[in-house]
């Protein structure tokens, strides 16, 4: 794997996107929701680290650096990476046929009278 971890502003679709490809994600948030995203990925879901800084003016290159470091050489690091590896996995699962993502999808078309293919 050529991305050893991800830095995210935390918007929903990055964090999807960080998830599914089984990565850490190095928490910025930036405005609104991000901030509520930074904390359920670092505290609830445990798949990401946060960039001290980024409630002040800035994230340093030096705190960049360090916690691209702690992901890739810490025990702490290691851990972390399987557990984004294993939110990958439940992601996975839950797409596949007669997973709970592809379950909700089809009850939504249903409920909004549209046809599918598993009909």
């Amino acid at each position: 794997m050529a991305t050893g971890a991800f830095v995210t502003h935390c918007g929903w679709n990055s964090i999807l996107e960080g998830i599914t490809a089984g990565v850490p994600l190095l928490c910025w948030p930036l405005y609104a929701e991000q901030r509520l995203n930074k904390v359920f990925m670092v505290e609830d879901a445990r798949v990401g680290v946060e960039m001290a800084g980024y409630d002040g003016e800035a994230v340093t290159a030096e705190e960049v650096e360090a916690k691209v470091r702690w992901v890739m050489h810490s025990e702490d690091g290691r851990a972390l990476r399987g557990r984004a590896m294993a939110a990958k996995e439940k992601a996975l699962e839950a797409l596949q046929q007669g997973g709970t993502s592809h379950n909700a999808l089809l009850e939504l078309l249903s409920d909004s009278g549209v046809r599918h293919s598993s009909e």
